[in-house]
């Protein structure tokens, strides 16, 4: 035996390639991009992530979604679709159309892996960012599942709710900081408490997404480890303006008092971002701004 041949081998029993892929993507083949467009209106989405889109020749999407890629013509016009959900774009390019609802994520993801191998580009949409809390792993789990190994799978990042949200109000992420899903639809509560527990004693700015579930609960906990004059910002619809649900907005309070804005916490869009010690209120003539300092740093210090 050959000493590659033996080193082949004995990497092959320790395991150490053995997931690793053997041969190369079929040249016939598209790709699947699962592309993140943030908040979904043009100006919040990357140039990577609107070329992807407009060149693909099958983009799946929800209603909203597709109703935000229009604004600027990413996707074409309502009526410029046809009966069987296809468009003909500018230079007589077609592109096929497909609404995602929840319901059929995982019939939607397999379709995309037949239009792969038809050798079309296929566009998966998401909201924010497609690795936080988005479509990333569902693609990953059914290439698995379906053993799907020949479809290329790219990622396009997009701004998720924690960094739009830290925009609206100023700069709170300038530390340390996590995100928490309060959905326990995968996760047990006591799963989700601990991570909370943990954060807040690390002294991290936790950023709570899925805030229609168990928020109240969620700031309790927090409020075990952290003072209730740390600083809290409820933010919703980060970078939709009027365009999403319920309009977007952003509300400076206290840990102690947040529990009793339930009025100002609309459900799937809101955040919250829970300051620590170090986080503070900075005032300008324009407005007031959350803040949390990378470090006890003053100017001379960068």
């Amino acid at each position: 035996m050959s000493s590659d041949a033996e080193s082949a081998e004995t990497s092959a029993d320790d395991g150490a390639v053995a997931d690793e892929p053997t041969t190369g993507t079929p040249d016939d083949h598209g790709t699947l991009s699962v592309v993140g467009i943030g908040p979904g209106l043009p100006d919040q989405m990357t140039a990577k992530a609107k070329r992807v889109i407009e060149s693909a020749d099958v983009v799946i999407a929800s209603s909203l979604y597709q109703a935000f890629l229009r604004e600027d013509g990413t996707l074409p016009p309502e009526d410029a679709v046809d009966d069987d959900g296809v468009a003909t774009r500018d230079g007589g390019f077609e592109q096929e159309i497909v609404r995602s609802t929840m319901g059929r994520q995982i019939e939607l993801t397999r379709a995309a892996f037949d239009h792969v191998r038809e050798g079309k580009d296929v566009a998966h949409v998401s909201g924010g960012d497609p690795s936080v809390y988005g479509k990333s792993d569902l693609v990953f789990a059914m290439a698995e599942e379906d053993d799907a190994t020949d479809v290329p799978i790219e990622i396009v990042p997009g701004i998720t709710a924690a960094l739009g949200g830290a925009a609206n109000v100023g700069a709170p992420l300038c530390n340390d900081f996590c995100t928490v899903s309060l959905s326990d639809k995968w996760r047990g509560w006591e799963e989700i408490e601990e991570k909370l527990r943990a954060a807040a004693v690390s002294e991290f700015v936790i950023v709570l997404y899925n805030c229609w579930r168990n928020y109240e609960r969620a700031l309790e906990i927090v409020r075990e480890e952290r003072t209730d004059d740390a600083l809290v910002a409820i933010v919703n619809d980060a970078g939709r303006a009027d365009a999403g649900r319920n309009g977007e907005s952003e509300f400076i309070t206290t840990l102690g008092e947040a529990g009793d804005h339930d009025e100002k916490v609309s459900g799937m869009g809101t955040s919250l971002i829970i300051g620590t010690h170090e986080t503070k209120t900075w005032c300008n003539d324009d407005r007031t701004y959350l803040v949390t300092p990378r470090g006890g740093r003053d100017v001379d210090d960068f």
